[in-house]
């Protein structure tokens, strides 16, 4: 062994090691436990796994393993008298119940698309290029409608829209609102079942998410002409006089994020609010050393950034920019006023004015 390298730090490292491996390899349990609905039968109460294999129609052999791996990462719990698996009331609320403000397993398809995308963003870190949210793998839409959609649940109606100055009363009586990078429409249609009298059009750049973001408004009885989805860029979309304008989680993913402020500062009414969703960062880069900052900054890599890269402007802000930097960026494009509406663990909510 080098004389520099001290034995105990060696195996505190390795011990972290083992730690993230083992929860790299139980990323893919968690999906099958998902996909399967193994976690949602075993919610129900104790079962063998022969019992769970048979009520979900798979193999008993795979279950039994699977049940064990959920044991040993704190996922299930076992009853070694009885040979039986169960979750505790609040592994099943974030496990099983897909309407929990709490539930995680949609996290975990992102694992699946950095995974599939690995040699992409090899030649990427080589070249330098960009790769656009259009060339990812099917699974990140995926993982962002599942992964996002639980806290946006919680907390967007409830406490983020009434931290904004007037903004409620407006959507109550009839507001005009745009919600920009709207992905599948998980935003778009809360806020549509939440506010009958206003008008809200979503938009996004990605042709295949506006499909499925109009597939989900006719699936929950929305009106046509109250809720619609449009193909268009941060940069470009149509329409003016618009009371709020929503961006969730995606301006730090543009390419030029100071173009899309001026952009929206032309098309909100005089008095409008532009609320800007962000994940929760400090400025200064030290201060997100913090199991937070830590899965923010590795989906930053491989899928922020990338996104940005591959746009006219290629500002690449990644997901910890910090509320400095944002600011900084909203000002450039217009907007007097800023400031930090509220905030949760993982977002920070910021509200623009004229």
């Amino acid at each position: 062994m080098s004389v520099d390298v001290n034995p105990d730090k060696l195996n505190e490292f390795l011990g972290k090691f083992v730690n993230d491996m083992g929860a790299t390899a139980h990323a893919a349990t968690v999906l099958l436990g998902d996909r399967l609905g193994l976690f949602k039968e075993l919610a129900k109460g104790p079962l063998t796994p022969g019992e769970l294999a048979t009520r979900t129609r798979t193999a008993e052999r795979y279950v039994r393993e699977w049940a064990a791996a959920q044991a040993a990462s704190g996922y299930a719990q076992y009853d070694a008298a009885s040979g039986k698996y169960s979750l505790t009331p609040e592994q099943a609320f974030a496990l099983a119940d897909e309407n929990s403000p709490a539930y995680v397993p949609g996290a975990y398809y992102f694992a699946i698309a950095m995974f599939k995308g690995l040699y992409r963003m090899e030649e990427a870190f080589r070249s330098g290029d960009g790769v656009g949210w259009h060339e990812q793998e099917p699974e990140l839409f995926t993982a962002t409608e599942k992964f996002f959609r639980p806290g946006y649940v919680a907390n967007l109606v409830s406490s983020w829209l009434p931290s904004l100055e007037g903004v409620i009363p407006k959507l109550h009586e009839g507001g005009k609102v745009a919600d920009v990078g709207c992905g599948h429409g998980v935003t778009t249609i809360l806020m549509a079942q939440s506010f009958p009298n206003s008008k809200i059009v979503g938009f996004d750049y990605h042709e295949a998410s506006i499909k499925r973001a109009r597939e989900l408004a006719k699936q929950a009885g929305l009106d046509a002409k109250r809720v619609t989805f449009e193909v268009a860029s941060s940069t470009d979309f149509p329409g003016k006089g618009y009371d709020l304008v929503t961006f969730f989680d995606c301006l730090h993913d543009m390419g030029d994020p100071q173009a899309a402020a001026a952009h929206v500062h032309k098309s909100l009414d005089p008095e409008g609010t532009w609320m800007i969703v962000e994940p929760m960062a400090h400025d200064r880069v030290e201060m997100n050393f913090n199991p937070v900052g830590r899965l923010f900054y590795s989906a930053s890599t491989c899928i922020c950034c990338p996104a940005s890269l591959s746009q006219s402007g290629k500002a690449a802000l990644g997901a910890q920019a910090g509320e400095g930097k944002l600011t900084e960026v909203i000002k450039a494009g217009g907007f007097g006023r800023v400031r930090r509406a509220t905030e949760t663990p993982f977002n920070m909510v910021l509200e623009a004015r004229h």
